[in-house]
């Protein structure tokens, strides 16, 4: 059996009504029209802040955070979180609240409605960060291009050393290429085609069984299909012990980010949208594709219409150099969304591991979960105004990072660099609008509008 949180308002107006949760989500708890759960915007609710505390879920865990809200958050009857009845909502949003991890039976207390905690139908997740457990053998280690499980039902974290070189049948290691977000990248060649490709190994961080697994890789599946000339093509996967790896197209180039230290920061404006053009190229097809994929309970074949990245930030943007040209690639497509989505990144909105919302829309804090390609179309937007500012679109400095998404706009780009051509100016300005909705809904949209101010 799946399992479940489910919020059940035992006082208050809200009293009766049951919030549920099967899937791995965020949620925020205020009474702003886009909160779930949302309290009503009336005299009777004035004491919830609009954006009152934020959930952390990945069934059957669940930790919540209070906003630095007027009147606080309390879990069985202690407060987690409150900011002074002097400050105001932005001074409140530049303190730190601890997390607060909820079993079955605890109580989340908002003045007078309190929320009673049930979780079903399975055991916590065992969350082990920073243990060394058994590193796998060479006999241990493989890839398949399947996906096949080759695993117990338990997973085992393990962490895996910078310098060390793991051994994957049918790969010759060469070279360290770097520490990613969940693991190590190398540079390899596989020993029958001499071919050149990164090998990426990441790592669970939490215990899971195999149905999390196998929903993992079953989305690489539909990755795996994904050809375009602007994405970095994923060539195999596997699993064992604990352990996730990829062999992908090696990019000699680097990323945008690498691109970005050798240019002091910052890139020339041609260059920019070169890299922009075509990576919305790539996600204009990968939003449209029509994917054949197995329907579990009888084998029957459906489409499943785009994919979407969302995890676009400028280290996920690679570059090949073809002669006197560079070609620009989306890399790991879908990867951390579906590790996400299948529970194995463990709570990744909150905590040390927590995910950064810097190149992330409102509407993704909100419920990562339920995401649409514009909250890609977003993020490139924002990728464009990194490379051309250096500087993130929102101030992220000394403030809680959800709330700022929650409760800022960007900063209009021409207020960080006044030399920015005024009329490609105003099409990022309008691309990085998000409240109440963003404004580009497609990448041949945001694309036509660039080309349009060339």
């Amino acid at each position: 059996m799946s399992a479940k949180v489910i919020l059940i308002a035992i006082t208050g107006n809200l009293k009766g009504q049951r919030f549920e949760f099967s899937d791995r989500t965020t949620c925020i708890i205020g009474r702003a029209k886009d909160c779930n759960p949302r309290f009503p915007n009336d005299k009777y609710n004035q004491t919830i802040s609009r954006y009152h505390c934020l959930l952390d879920i990945n069934p059957p865990a669940i930790r919540i955070r209070d906003f630095g809200s007027l009147h606080g958050t309390y879990v069985n009857g202690k407060i987690i979180g409150k900011r002074q009845r002097q400050q105001t909502p932005a001074e409140g949003a530049l303190m730190e609240f601890p997390e607060y991890d909820l079993k079955e039976g605890d109580e989340i207390k908002l003045r007078n409605t309190v929320f009673r905690i049930s979780i079903e139908g399975a055991k916590p997740l065992k969350v082990t960060p920073g243990v060394l457990q058994v590193m796998p053998t060479k006999q241990q280690l493989s890839v398949t291009s399947t996906g096949e499980l080759q695993c117990s039902s338990t997973v085992v974290v393990a962490q895996i050393p910078d310098s060390y070189f793991p051994d994957i049948k049918g790969y010759t290691l060469l070279k360290w290429l770097g520490k990613g977000e969940l693991g190590n990248v190398y540079l390899a060649h596989h020993d029958q085609s001499k071919e050149l490709v990164a090998l990426k190994v990441m790592r669970s961080q939490v215990s899971a069984n195999t149905g999390a697994i196998s929903r993992f890789l079953r989305e690489m599946k539909k990755t795996k299909l994904l050809l375009h000339p602007n994405i970095i093509q994923l060539k195999a996967f596997g699993y064992s012990q604990g352990n996730f790896f990829f062999t992908m197209d090696y990019c000699n180039g680097g990323s945008v980010a690498d691109l970005m230290r050798q240019r002091d920061g910052r890139l020339s404006v041609n260059e920019a949208m070169s890299i922009t053009l075509q990576v919305l190229d790539g996600l204009e097809y990968a939003h449209r594709v029509n994917i054949p994929t197995v329907k579990r309970a009888d084998d029957s074949r459906c489409i499943v219409h785009g994919l979407v990245h969302g995890d676009l930030n400028p280290t996920n943007i690679f570059l090949t150099d073809v002669g006197l040209g560079r070609i620009g690639k989306v890399a790991k497509y879908g990867i951390v969304k579906a590790f996400d989505l299948a529970g194995l990144r463990g709570l990744s909105m909150s905590g040390t591991q927590a995910r950064t919302p810097a190149f992330m829309p409102r509407q993704q804090v909100i419920d990562f979960k339920d995401t649409k390609p514009e909250i890609d179309v977003w993020a490139v937007a924002a990728c464009l105004y990194f490379m051309l500012t250096g500087q993130l679109p929102r101030d992220f400095v000394g403030q809680d990072p959800f709330l700022v998404v929650l409760q800022t706009k960007p900063v209009p780009i021409r207020q960080r660099d006044a030399s920015i051509p005024r009329r490609l100016a105003e099409v990022i300005d309008l691309a990085l609008m998000d409240c109440p909705q963003i404004y580009f809904k497609s990448a041949a949209a945001l694309k036509r509008a660039l080309e349009s101010v060339l």
